[in-house]
């Protein structure tokens, strides 16, 4: 019964692909090619206001990232993380318990332009 509720509310606020627009590829493709160029147009990453701007978004980010590169369970283990705001950039690095050996994840990125300047991870 509760499936079927669900169901009722995805489809109630247009959660169905048949019910959305889609631009397409190529719509993909001409939105890709301006914004590469160098005429003036809205954008809100202008390189001076901060885009990352908690230490949740920050985690959120660096998750989706490092999961692909070292596997989620390996980055869930070292939570809680160490997160620092230093000089508008995100430092975020994982932790060990106490007396245990080996290495954690490492990342650093820009809070303006969401930029990686590092990603590694200890042995």
């Amino acid at each position: 019964m509760s499936l079927f509720f669900l169901s009722l509310a995805l489809s109630a606020c247009g959660q169905t692909k048949k019910e959305r627009l889609f631009l397409g590829k190529s719509h993909a493709q001409e939105e890709l090619k301006l914004a590469l160029t160098d005429k003036k147009q809205h954008n809100v990453v202008d390189n001076k206001t901060v885009i990352i701007k908690d230490s949740l978004t920050a985690i959120n980010i660096s998750e989706a990232i490092l999961f692909g590169i070292y596997g989620k369970e390996n980055i869930t283990k070292q939570r809680p993380y160490e997160t620092y705001l230093l000089d508008n950039y995100w430092v975020l690095r994982g932790t060990l318990p106490k007396g245990s050996l080996g290495g954690t994840f490492l990342i650093i990125i820009n809070t303006i332009d969401c930029n990686i300047i590092k990603i590694t991870h200890g042995k």
